[in-house]
C-alpha cells in the first residue's frame, strides 16, 4: 500500500489526513496503534510512530495515555482550511495569472466556472444578472 516515492512515514501521515478530510475518521475516533499498523502493513512500528508523532505536532491526532491515538477535535476543519489555502496558492492564483497573460476577462472565468459547477460537484452559485 505504501509504495510511493516519499518515505513511508510521510505516506502514512498523508493517508490518515485523507481519511480525516473525507470523514472516514471522525473527531475523537481512535486510530490504529503503531503495532496494528506494523502488522497490517508489514512496516516497522517506529515508522508508524514517526507518522503519528508528526500528526500530533500538527494537531490532527492526540494521544490518550494508555488508550492510543485519536483524531483531534477540529482536525477536519483544520485540514480543510489548510487545503483551501493551498488550493488558492498553488492552483487558482497561478491559473488567474495565466488568464491575465492570455487576456481572459474575469467575467469569462466566472461564467465558465458557473457553467461547470453542476458537473464538477462544486456548489452551485446563483449567477447575478448583469
Amino acid at each position: 500500500m505504501f509504495d510511493g516515492p516519499e518515505p513511508i512515514y510521510v505516506q502514512i501521515a498523508t493517508w490518515i489526513r485523507a481519511q480525516v478530510l473525507s470523514g472516514e475518521l471522525g473527531e475523537e475516533e481512535q486510530v490504529m496503534s503503531t503495532t496494528q499498523f506494523a502488522t497490517t502493513f508489514r512496516i516497522n512500528p517506529a515508522t508508524a510512530a514517526k507518522a503519528f508523532s508528526g500528526l500530533v505536532e500538527e494537531g490532527i491526532l492526540y494521544k490518550r495515555r494508555g488508550l492510543g491515538m485519536f483524531v483531534a477535535p477540529g482536525a477536519r476543519q483544520q485540514l480543510l482550511a489548510d487545503h483551501r489555502t493551498r488550493y488558492f496558492d498553488e492552483v487558482l492564483d497561478p491559473a488567474l495569472a495565466q488568464a491575465e497573460v492570455l487576456d481572459i476577462p474575469v467575467g469569462d472565468i466566472v461564467d465558465h466556472i458557473l457553467g461547470r459547477a453542476p458537473h464538477s460537484g462544486a456548489r452551485t452559485v446563483k449567477k447575478e444578472k448583469r
